[in-house]
Order: C-alpha cells, then sequence, then structure tokens
C-alpha cells in the first residue's frame, strides 16, 4: 500500500473541504449572524492547513493513477472520519462537547439524521443550514463529489468511487468514472433547485426550503424545525417531500438515463426498482389501513401519514409529519420492518438496500428449488442478467456481517442504557442511517440524552453503515495493512 499516494489524496480533500466549508459564511452575512463568521472560518482554516502538512508529508505527489483497491478503500474510510472531525468543530463554538460534535457531524455527513440537540432555540440559522449542508454533500458521497470537481482523480477516483458507492453493483452512467460523478451529481442537483421551488411555491419559509430540500435528496433527515415536517402544518409540502424522499430512495444513474438521455425503458424494465415501487406502495397501504382503524385516522390523512412515512423510513431519511412513537405496536412494526429495508442500489438512502433484499428472496427461492430438483442448474437473475458468484458471496457476506454487527451493537447499548428499545432500534436506525426511533430516541427525541459509550458505538454504527461495511471487513484482514512509502519498489 503506498502511503505517499493516501497522504497525498487525503490532503486534497481535506484543502477542497475547506474551501467548501466558508459556505455558510454567506449565510451568516445574509442573516446579520456575525458571531458565527468565526466557527466556519476556523474550521476551513484548521482543514486547508492538515490538508497542505498531510500534502507535505507525502512530497505533494500527483501519481494517483495506480491505486490499489484496498488504498481506495482506506482513503474513502480515512476521509469520511476526517471529514466528520473537521465538520464537527464549528459545533464546538456552540456549545456542544467534543463527542456530541462528533456524533452530530457524522449524522450529517452519514446522512442518519439522528440529533443530540435537546433544544433549537439557542442556535442560529447558520447553525441549521451547516447540519443540512453536510448532509447534501454526504448524500451523494464525499468522494464522489471531489471526484466529479476536481481533476487529479481523473484516473484514481475509479477505485475510490467504487469503494464509495452504495450498493453490491459497480454502475456507471458514462464510460469515464469523472464524467459518470458529474451526472450523477447533476440529477442530484436538478432534483434538489425542484424542490426547493416546490416548497417555495406552497408556502414554506426559503430558508426552511432550501434546509430540508438539502435533507430530503440525502435521505438525512435534518430539519430546522425541531418538529420535522410535522411542525410546519403544511399537508402540500407533506406530500412534496414524500415524492422527493421517494426519488432519494431510487438509484440516481437510473434517474439519469431517464430524464437527460430518455431511456424510459430502464425504468420499466429495472426490477429493483419495480421492487422498491411495490414495496412503498404496499407497505403505505397497509399502514394506512393500520392508521385508518386504530389511531382513527381519516381515509385521507391515513393516505398522506401512510405514504410520506413509509417513504421517510425505507429512504432513511428519518423525517417525521407525526409523532409516530406514540402510535400502537402495529403501526410501529410496520415501520420497523421498512427500515430494515433501505433504499435502491446507487441512491442517498441507506440500510441494507432493495437490491438485496430481493437477492435474498432470490436465493431462499432457488434453494427450495434445489432441495426439489438438487441436480438442476438454477441461476440467479436480477434484470435477467445472472449474479456472478463473486457477488453473491459479497451479498451473503454483507448480510450476516450486518446482522453481527447490529446484534453485538445493540446488545452492547442495552447493556449501558437499561433500554432494549434504545439497544435494538437505535442501532438499525444508525447502522442503517435512518435516524429517528422509538421511545426517547424517537421522531421528537434526541439521542443527547445517550451515554457518551452508547454515542460512540453509534458513530462506529453510522460510519460503518453509510461505507457499506465492505471496507471495514477488508480492513479486518491482516494483509490490508502492509504499507509503501515511496513511489517506487514492489507494491503489496
Amino acid at each position: 500500500m503506498k502511503m505517499t499516494a493516501i497522504l497525498n489524496v487525503q490532503g486534497i480533500i481535506l484543502v477542497a473541504l475547506g474551501i467548501i466549508m466558508l459556505t455558510p459564511i454567506s449565510v451568516a452575512l445574509v442573516m446579520g449572524e456575525y458571531g458565527s463568521i468565526l466557527p466556519f472560518v476556523a474550521a476551513s482554516f484548521i482543514s486547508i492547513l492538515l490538508g497542505l502538512v498531510s500534502q507535505l508529508r507525502g512530497g505533494f505527489c500527483r501519481d494517483f493513477d495506480n491505486l490499489k483497491r484496498t488504498e481506495g478503500m482506506l482513503i474513502v474510510t480515512l476521509s469520511w472520519l476526517v471529514t466528520g472531525a473537521i465538520g464537527g468543530i464549528p459545533y464546538l463554538f456552540y456549545g456542544l462537547g467534543p463527542i456530541d460534535a462528533y456524533f452530530e457531524s457524522i449524522s450529517g455527513f452519514t446522512t442518519t439524521g439522528a440529533t443530540i440537540l435537546k433544544d433549537f432555540a439557542p442556535y442560529p440559522k447558520t447553525f441549521f443550514f451547516w447540519r443540512s449542508l453536510s448532509q447534501w454533500l454526504g448524500g451523494m458521497g464525499i468522494i464522489v463529489l471531489f471526484v466529479a470537481i476536481l481533476p487529479q482523480f481523473a484516473v484514481a477516483g475509479r477505485q475510490m468511487f467504487f469503494a464509495e458507492a452504495p450498493g453490491p453493483t459497480e454502475e456507471k452512467v458514462t464510460p469515464r468514472i469523472t464524467h459518470t460523478a458529474k451526472a450523477l451529481w447533476l440529477i442530484y442537483f436538478v432534483l434538489t433547485v425542484l424542490e426547493v421551488a416546490l416548497l417555495r411555491f406552497y408556502g414554506m419559509p426559503l430558508f426552511d426550503a432550501v434546509c430540508n430540500s438539502f435533507s430530503t435528496m440525502a435521505a438525512g433527515g435534518f430539519s430546522p424545525h425541531p418538529q420535522s415536517i410535522l411542525g410546519y402544518g403544511n399537508h402540500s409540502c407533506t406530500w412534496i417531500i414524500t415524492l422527493f424522499m421517494f426519488l432519494a430512495g431510487g438509484n440516481f444513474a437510473l434517474q439519469y438515463r431517464v430524464l437527460f438521455q430518455g431511456k424510459l425503458r430502464a425504468l420499466i424494465h429495472n426490477e429493483e426498482f419495480r421492487f422498491y415501487l411495490s414495496i412503498v406502495v404496499g407497505m403505505s397501504l397497509v399502514l394506512c389501513l393500520a392508521l385508518v382503524l386504530q389511531e382513527r385516522m381519516s381515509l385521507q390523512a391515513g393516505l398522506r401519514e401512510g405514504f410520506f412515512q413509509i417513504a421517510s423510513i425505507i429512504t432513511t431519511t428519518g423525517f417525521a409529519s407525526v409523532d409516530f412513537g406514540l402510535w400502537a405496536v402495529p403501526a410501529q412494526t410496520i415501520l420497523f420492518t421498512v427500515m430494515l429495508v433501505g433504499g435502491c442500489a446507487g441512491s442517498a438512502g441507506g440500510g441494507v438496500k432493495v437490491v438485496r433484499v430481493l437477492f435474498g428472496l432470490k436465493y431462499l427461492k432457488r434453494e427450495i428449488a434445489q432441495v426439489v430438483h438438487p441436480k438442476a442448474i438454477l441461476p440467479i437473475k436480477i434484470d435477467r442478467v445472472t449474479v456472478p458468484e463473486d457477488i453473491q458471496r459479497q451479498i451473503l457476506g454483507f448480510l450476516l456481517f450486518y446482522l453481527t454487527l447490529m446484534t453485538l451493537s445493540s446488545l452492547v447499548v442495552t447493556i449501558i442504557e437499561s433500554d432494549a428499545v434504545v439497544g435494538l432500534v437505535g442501532t438499525a436506525a444508525t447502522i442503517g442511517n435512518i435516524g429517528p426511533g422509538y421511545g426517547t430516541i424517537g421522531p421528537m427525541g434526541t439521542f443527547g440524552g445517550l451515554s457518551p459509550w452508547s454515542k460512540i458505538i453509534f458513530i462506529i454504527d453510522m460510519v460503518v453503515g453509510r461505507l457499506e461495511l465492505i471496507p471495514f471487513l477488508a480492513m479486518l484482514h491482516p494483509d490490508f495493512w502492509s504499507f509503501q512509502r515511496g513511489a517506487a519498489g514492489k507494491r503489496s
């Protein structure tokens, strides 16, 4: 593993991040919140300084063309951990402790949306703008952003792009990886602007429309309103956000093909999207029925809340248009079920991913058929293409590690907090990058009252969940940690 390349790539990313962190200053100036300028100037200075030092240690090498996949994985993992730390610096100026600041920052960049804030009143709008902006940056992916905007990563970006890509497939919409990254960010940006315009048109204040749109398209869930979307009491905006949450949970590469390349058949023939649509519609109607019968909602309200909450949870956005923590157990069980599914591969959504659930069902069907026909060759196909054996092993390994980590994490947190609901649901909500859970960490609650150790565990869950577990699985192998400082010589 070539350490010089890793240091230089990390340095370039930190410098770029430092420049981006100057963005909230414009909000501070417009809002007259001059006290909010210093936190972001300080964070920007520290990020740029660390970036230059890192490049200096790496000899300012620009030979990134031969990055190995293991190096790409390490760069991606370090980038998310360090970005979270830098992004948390402004929060320190607003009175948050180091663990709380890191928790809030990681929750933002990983688009989890779990918050430690107990009271929104003490914080200025610049604070909430940065929370939402950090989610928007993390929604498409920190590395995907820098691959798109930095020419240094025209070739090297491939290994980092696929190390960060959300899902088991390596999907490109153009032959060159930089063009793919730009295409994904284009559809991401266009949908964000469109949502801002619609929310503003239907009465949401401009600042709130921008922040909520950032969080919606990132499938993040941070809102400047302490009661999330419930606090606006605007049914039209609720439906608009429902639609864009659904889009955020869909494959952006697929949406690019439909909207910019006119390939409507790609949407119709995509098996994952059809399965995703069927889950959203089916579970929304089931939840609507439960709300009408058990919560005594009207049919109109049941449909609105059913579709909103299912879209919010399955896409791992985590917005709330109602306090679902007060619902009866059957309705909460429906939400917990979709909590374990997640969005599509190549989306902003977290979780297991729809394509893995689809594969799991097909795998189970194949195994049952294999018992009846033991000599038959029964390939597993998705979109009429046979899933390769290596991809099958990756998916099964992912599911095993996901369940193992979820079990261990929930067990430890349950012991620490003496609360099984916080342990189980909190783990599912953080490792799936969903955000709110039930009980004290429900949609109107906060993670702020938890033990520092529980917060640290949830921080790990959020990062591991966002990175799809694979880099962490790879780093468990001893051969992964073989470094080479110079560019010359035998590579590991």
